[in-house]
C-alpha cells in the first residue's frame, strides 16, 4: 500500500486546477494519442523515480508540476523506494489519471480523512481514506 496526506493530494489537486486557470487548460498524459482524454481537473499517480501524485495543469514555459510523494515512495526520504515502487507500482514507469471530482468527493464523505491509500493488484488499483477519530 502506499500512502499520501489528504493536505498534499488537496494542495495538488488546487495547484493544478491554478495552473490550468493562468495556463489554458490540463494536460494530456497521453503524449497527444488520445486528444481530449483526460484533460479535465486531476491528478496522475506516476511511477518513475519513486511514486508520486503530479498536478496536470498546463504549465508556462519553464515551471515544473506540483508532486507529491507517497509516504513510502520517496527516494528523498527512502533508500529502499525502488524496491517499495516495484512492489506497489510495479517495475515500470507509467501514469495513471485519477479525476478530481471523484476524489474530492470520497475525501468529503471522510470527515476525519487523513491519508489517501491505494493498493495494487495486476491489473487494477483500488483507492480508500484513511481516517483517524
Amino acid at each position: 500500500m502506499l500512502s499520501f496526506p489528504i493536505e498534499s493530494v488537496r494542495a495538488v489537486i488546487a495547484r493544478g486546477r491554478a495552473d490550468a486557470e493562468a495556463n489554458g487548460g490540463f494536460r494530456n498524459p497521453h503524449y497527444g494519442l488520445h486528444p481530449g482524454r483526460d484533460e479535465q481537473p486531476g491528478i496522475w499517480l506516476v511511477g518513475d523515480h519513486g511514486v508520486y501524485l503530479c498536478s496536470n495543469g498546463r504549465l508556462a514555459d519553464g515551471e515544473k508540476p506540483f508532486v507529491a510523494y507517497a509516504l513510502e515512495c520517496d527516494p528523498r526520504t527512502n533508500d529502499d523506494w525502488f524496491e517499495v515502487k516495484r512492489k506497489t507500482f510495479g517495475g515500470d514507469d507509467g501514469v495513471e489519471f485519477i479525476d478530481a471530482v471523484q476524489l474530492e468527493a470520497m475525501i468529503a464523505a471522510i470527515p476525519n480523512a487523513r491519508h489517501l491509500g491505494i493498493t495494487f493488484d495486476l491489473d487494477s488499483m483500488e483507492l480508500f481514506i484513511i481516517e483517524w477519530s
